[in-house]
């Protein structure tokens, strides 16, 4: 059995000190949001309960779907990185960037190098910075048994008060080719991605802008999980593939305060087994259900996964 944990959009705080011109960009907006509203119900207390909850798990490899910035100042992306370092080894953890990962102009590019080991294929760890800078390293690929992780990006700067994301037609070829070369390996496909690939899953500003090329690629090639973060909420929608419905999963901020607008910070395991010629999924959330409470087991379902019959 192959446990996977899966967390997102942590925002790690506090916020360091921005210099005045750092300011003067779309970050000035993130900044005020950061003092006014996600200082009070997202902290570090709750993240560090639940990333101890989650390693007493004991995964084998955790999933990190964006967003661990809230306005990509360097200190931020600095600090981030350390904190990488804290939840687990670059072969144990992956991550893909989310929107405020990439939050201005060549922020993602900062993160993907500060993050590199964390977000390239095996085959790519020692690649030289430049490498970093390209986006053809996306989709990454990473082999762990009989489980494939598929990094996709979503993150894009984008103009103040929208926070979109976008796959685009070159990332999407290769997913889908990637996807197919995978299946005929007969492996357990994981899509990591940010957005939901879903317009009407969010806010249209906040959208995945071409979702259903993305939707096109799994109903054609198929996967057998598709995991993302982004709108702070805990959800299950299904994709049709060729072979049946993909369970596409999403899951709350890991800071996120309990008694809050949204659900409290939460991260979710699956127990993937191999079966016959198909597959068991277990997926478990565990999270906070009260300010006073540990963190525990939530809830539990079985997730079908398309030919596990």
């Amino acid at each position: 059995m192959f446990t996977l944990a899966h967390l997102s959009d942590p925002h790690l705080g506090p916020l360091p000190d921005p210099k005045l011109i750092q300011l003067f960009s779309k970050r000035i907006l993130g900044y005020l949001n950061w003092q006014r509203n996600r200082s009070k119900i997202m902290g570090s207390t709750y993240l560090d309960q639940l990333v101890e909850d989650m390693k007493a798990q004991e995964p084998d490899h955790i999933a990190v779907t964006g967003d661990l910035v809230n306005i990509a100042l360097p200190l931020e992306i600095a600090g981030a990185r350390t904190w990488l370092e804290e939840l687990g080894e670059p072969d144990d953890v992956s991550v893909v960037p989310g929107n405020h990962d990439a939050y201005v102009p060549g922020a993602v590019r900062k993160a993907r190098t500060a993050w590199w080991p964390y977000m390239c294929a095996d085959e790519a760890k020692r690649a030289p910075p430049q490498e970093t800078r390209s986006e053809a390293t996306y989709p990454y690929v990473r082999i762990r048994e009989n489980v494939a992780l598929i990094g996709v990006t979503t993150g894009r700067a984008t103009a103040p008060w929208f926070a979109t994301g976008r796959v685009g037609s070159d990332q999407a070829k290769r997913l889908r080719t990637i996807l197919e070369e995978l299946g005929k390996e007969n492996l357990f496909r994981v899509v990591m991605l940010h957005h939901p690939p879903f317009k009407q899953a969010t806010k249209w500003h906040k959208r995945l802008s071409d979702a259903s090329r993305v939707r096109a690629v799994v109903k054609r090639a198929g996967a057998e999980l598709i995991l993302h973060g982004h709108t702070h909420i805990d959800s299950f929608e299904e994709i049709e593939g060729p072979d049946g419905p993909v369970a596409v999963v999403g899951v709350p901020s890991a800071t996120s305060a309990p008694g809050g607008h949204n659900p409290a910070a939460r991260y979710n395991l699956f127990k993937i087994e191999k079966k016959d010629a198909g597959w068991n999924c277990l997926m478990e959330e565990h999270g906070f259900e009260a300010s006073n409470t540990p963190a525990t087991l939530l809830n539990a379902r079985e997730i079908a996964v398309p030919n596990s019959n």
